[in-house]
């Protein structure tokens, strides 16, 4: 393993503007909407729908992902926790043992997906008046593209890192495997952005450095495989007829995107949540399996829709 030159990953927290600290993290999510946004006024336009309509869409879908995102973490991983913690639930904030600003670091995909579904179905009724499989079967491929984003912005913050690996994909985290306060101990300074700084560019900690253990960016693996799932979806919308089949696109979307995550979580480090109780698969594969069966169902039953 010492043989080969493993990447250091020790990127600084984002952009500074003046007083002001563009975070990658929250960069990557404009990204992701304004892209998303982009897809998704073509396809409007396309279909030949009110873009007064895409503005409402848009706030829908940003405060669905995230309040998903949110609450899918809090249920399916964090539970114990935030069970004695109910304040911190929708707060950017950790109470114990200190107050802390965390920022929402707790976000999971599977909740979005839930709460995109749900929040879907009632902007199809009271908004586009369209069927709620004709808005699904549009509003994934922009969902595809954000994913790419979202998982980029895992991997700045050294986040949902993989498993200790030797191969020559590994990388060293220095932020996952060094805490905050333990970087500042280390190094004397108080600043964590300067004492991790320190670590990666000061020799006297060189050997620090060659201690920690590469692992799998199971990030980029994953952002890798959604280019792929955008590609299909894309693809599918724009250069054939899957778009008149109703529920063919999200069927898509479902079966690939979670088979992806199914595929990455064998090389992720584990996350938490139920994967103890149940055994054999870890919590992110378990809550795939319902996703993919869904998918592999309204593939199954896709027609043609009825003008």
């Amino acid at each position: 393993m010492n043989n080969l030159l493993y990447i250091v990953w020790n990127p600084s927290e984002g952009i500074e503007l003046g007083p002001l600290n563009l975070r990658f993290y929250s960069l990557m999510f404009v990204v992701a909407f304004s892209l998303g946004f982009y897809i998704t006024k073509k396809i409007f336009i396309r279909e030949n729908e009110s873009l007064e309509k895409l503005d409402s869409l848009f706030v829908w879908m940003v405060i669905s992902v995230l309040l998903g995102a949110r609450l899918g973490h809090v249920f399916f991983y964090d539970w114990e926790y935030y069970s004695q913690n109910l304040g911190e639930i929708l707060l950017p904030v950790r109470f114990k043992p200190e107050f802390e600003f965390t920022g929402f670091q707790g976000l999971a995909s599977h909740g979005a997906a839930i709460s995109v579904i749900i929040f879907m179905y009632f902007y199809s009724k009271n908004i586009i008046k369209r069927p709620i499989l004709w808005v699904l079967d549009r509003v994934v491929i922009p969902v595809a593209s954000g994913a790419i984003f979202v998982r980029l912005g895992n991997f700045f913050n050294s986040e949902i890192v993989g498993d200790i690996t030797t191969s020559p994909f590994g990388i060293k985290f220095v932020q996952d495997a060094i805490s905050k306060n333990k970087a500042m101990e280390m190094t004397g300074i108080g600043n964590p952005k300067e004492a991790y700084k320190a670590l990666t560019t000061d020799p006297q900690f060189s050997t620090t450095i060659e201690a920690i253990l590469p692992k799998h960016p199971s990030q980029l693996y994953e952002a890798f495989g959604y280019i792929f799932v955008f590609g299909i979806l894309f693809y599918m919308y724009w250069k054939t007829e899957a778009r008149n089949k109703q529920g063919l696109l999200f069927g898509t979307f479902l079966v690939t995107l979670f088979t992806v995550r199914i595929i990455v979580e064998s090389v992720k480090e584990s996350q938490g949540g139920f994967e103890n109780t149940l055994g054999l698969l870890s919590t992110g594969q378990w809550l795939s399996i319902p996703f993919i069966i869904a998918g592999l169902y309204f593939i199954w039953n896709s027609k043609k829709q009825t003008v």
